[in-house]
């Protein structure tokens, strides 16, 4: 039993890691509530299931256009400095997005600006934290990291999007914004407290030569292309947050308090998943647990389209949930173990976009294929074509089905 459990050693070991995992988890939290907050603030402007996906859109363009060259940036300058500098941006903009929410008179447009422009700081600070694990944990101790990083973002998933219902019911989404934007305090404590980490400025090149070296070894990494395709085909294909605050109009009278069930069902598998993740990250071939996961998501939301009442519709989000964590989990370790540490930035930005971008873009496809049919239609179709893409991906790439989980430690450095 204790080996289905998740593995907590990383925590006791490391003390750099432990930090950064309590000051990433608190800003997760924080932007989780923002997350929730945003799409209640953007659907009562509009009522429109299209402006609620153009938050996604929002989210997703800079990530696309800078997440590469923000990569290859950090394949070259000091990871830690970056990572602060990143984080402090974002952290204005949640206090920016605070100060309208309070004052109010902002329109929509102007609510997604901020949302983009605390993208834009995004882009970067995201790959450069996903190279911190792998200097700070030996090499067989990296899925249970992950995976404590899993549970971390959906314990965040779970409190958050109820609390923001609550406040933005009760003091106003501004409050919602407020508590992100000290979130960021936590995330940069964690951050003062890693070691020095290795820069690679002579063996990466800058701008857009550097993103040319990190596409092609993606190119001659079968492995680790065909992890990144099998989420961004999931998550474009079939991603159905955009849809909550439709559904809750229509099941659970457009109360606030209740639009964040949705995504707390998620965020419940997610957890239950993560709680048992000794179950999958000790498991040899992490890429065939990640295409397992992956179709198990397809599978779940298709249902969830076909439940016949709200509550059998919440116990597919639930399974939808323990998929989707068991398959970042199994994806991140894929992409770590077999990409080398100068072009982990690189990569990392690479995992970013189709980790972020990808249910961001899904999000805006689910908005605007629901307005041009219904939601029921836009649920099932795209967990249909996500099974479908998953199963195109398994039978090409033999080199993700059989990639294999580093079995011998390594020397970590000390944590500070």
């Amino acid at each position: 039993m204790s080996r289905a459990l998740i593995d907590v050693t990383p925590l006791r070991t490391s003390p750099a890691f432990r930090r950064l995992w309590i000051g990433q988890t608190l800003s997760g939290f924080g932007g989780q509530m923002t997350l929730v907050a945003v799409m209640f603030q953007i659907w009562q402007m509009t009522e429109s299931t299209t402006w609620t996906g153009a938050v996604g859109l929002a989210q997703a363009v800079p990530l696309v256009v800078l997440g590469l060259f923000a990569g290859s940036l950090v394949d070259r300058v000091d990871r830690r400095k970056f990572y602060l500098l990143t984080t402090g941006g974002q952290a204005v903009c949640s206090l920016l997005l605070a100060l309208q929410g309070f004052l109010g008179h902002v329109p929509a447009a102007g609510v997604l600006g901020l949302v983009a422009l605390q993208s834009c700081f995004g882009a970067g600070g995201g790959p450069a934290s996903r190279t911190f694990i792998p200097h700070l944990l030996p090499a067989h101790q990296l899925a249970a990291g992950l995976a404590l990083r899993r549970i971390a973002f959906q314990g965040a998933m779970l409190l958050g999007p109820a609390l923001s219902g609550l406040l933005a019911g009760g003091p106003g989404i501004g409050a919602c914004y407020l508590i992100d934007a000290l979130s960021f305090v936590a995330a940069l404590y964690g951050a003062f407290g890693l070691p020095r980490l290795p820069r690679h400025e002579a063996s990466a090149r800058p701008g857009l030569r550097g993103v040319l070296d990190g596409l092609a070894f993606l190119g001659r990494a079968p492995a680790v292309r065909g992890a990144l395709l099998t989420d961004l085909a999931s998550t474009v294909l079939s991603m159905p947050v955009s849809l909550f605050p439709l559904l809750n109009a229509e099941r659970f009278g457009d109360n606030p308090r209740t639009l964040g069930l949705f995504l707390t069902a998620v965020a419940v598998g997610g957890v239950v998943a993560s709680l048992f993740s000794g179950t999958f990250t000790r498991l040899p071939r992490p890429g065939l647990v990640m295409l397992c996961g992956s179709a198990a998501w397809g599978a779940a939301l298709t249902l969830f389209g076909m439940a016949p009442g709200p509550w059998s519709g919440l116990g597919c989000l639930v399974l939808a949930g323990a998929a989707d964590t068991v398959s970042v989990v199994s994806r991140s370790t894929v992409v770590q173990t077999h990409t080398p540490d100068e072009l982990l930035g690189r990569v990392s930005a690479a995992e970013q976009i189709v980790g972020q971008a990808g249910p961001d873009l899904g999000n805006l496809r689910g908005g605007l294929v629901a307005d041009a049919t219904s939601g029921t239609t836009a649920l099932v179709s795209g967990g249909l074509l996500c099974l479908g893409a998953v199963a195109w991906v398994a039978a090409s790439t033999a080199e993700l089905r059989r990639s294999a989980a580093p079995s011998r430690p390594r020397t970590a450095p000390a944590g500070p």
